[in-house]
């Protein structure tokens, strides 16, 4: 009878898998990641323009805390029409609720009025905080444009899992 138990526990002590075998807790970075694509609507200020600025964005993992993350900005200017494209990295360091990221990218920012119009390339810089990754994210971004349309601007929005 004892023997039996014996083999019994050891049999079950070996069935259980080892720490090292465990698979390890996914980190906020990594969750943000396998979620996919999200996309949503931003409305800000842009500081130097002294306007409102209405825009939407996406976020396309490529890696557990990198995200391609490319925006449109309109901004709200009257006399002539200014909008931005962005075209942005976004990283997501390992932190304790994984909120918040750091970016950078390209800038194409096109000016027109009375049939005239120019355009700038420039280099963003952004960090942000948003929401873990549910089906809405709320979030709040700063921006810095640099280049010859520099420009600091503060937004904020949600975005939706696609």
């Amino acid at each position: 009878m004892l023997r039996g138990v014996a083999v019994t526990a050891v049999l079950v002590i070996a069935a259980l898998p080892l720490a090292a075998q465990r698979r390890p807790a996914s980190r906020p970075a990594a969750r943000a990641a396998t979620a996919g694509p999200r996309i949503g609507p931003h409305i800000g200020y842009n500081f130097d323009v002294e306007e409102g600025v209405l825009g939407a964005q996406a976020a396309f993992p490529v890696a557990p805390a990198f995200d391609l993350y490319p925006s449109f900005d309109f901004y709200l200017v009257s006399g002539f029409t200014l909008w931005a494209l962005n075209f942005d990295v976004r990283y997501r360091p390992p932190t304790r609720f994984g909120l918040l990221y750091f970016g950078g990218g390209l800038n194409y920012l096109r000016f027109s009025a009375d049939g005239f119009g120019s355009s700038d390339t420039n280099l963003n810089l952004l960090v942000g905080v948003e929401s873990r990754p549910r089906r809405a994210a709320p979030y709040a971004e700063f921006r810095i444009t640099v280049g010859d349309g520099s420009s600091i601007q503060l937004v904020g929005g949600v975005s939706w899992r696609t």
